[in-house]
């Protein structure tokens, strides 16, 4: 999994009622776009991110 500055993480929930998860990634700590990830999620709460199976990468939309 590679991401940049700007992607949207979104993690699926994983067990019936827990809800999917959506972010920002704010920082790529990993090399060439490797884990772990600074995201912030949609409720404000900021965390360290090693995605899992459940989670995948939207890329930002460019400007042009």
């Amino acid at each position: 999994m590679r991401a940049t500055v700007g992607d949207q993480i979104l993690v699926h929930g994983d067990t019936v009622g827990h809800h999917d998860r959506r972010g920002e990634v704010l920082e790529v700590r990993g090399s060439e776009g490797e884990p772990p990830y600074l995201v912030r999620f949609e409720d404000g709460h900021t965390g360290l991110v090693v995605p899992g199976p459940d989670a995948i990468v939207v890329p930002a939309q460019s400007g042009s």
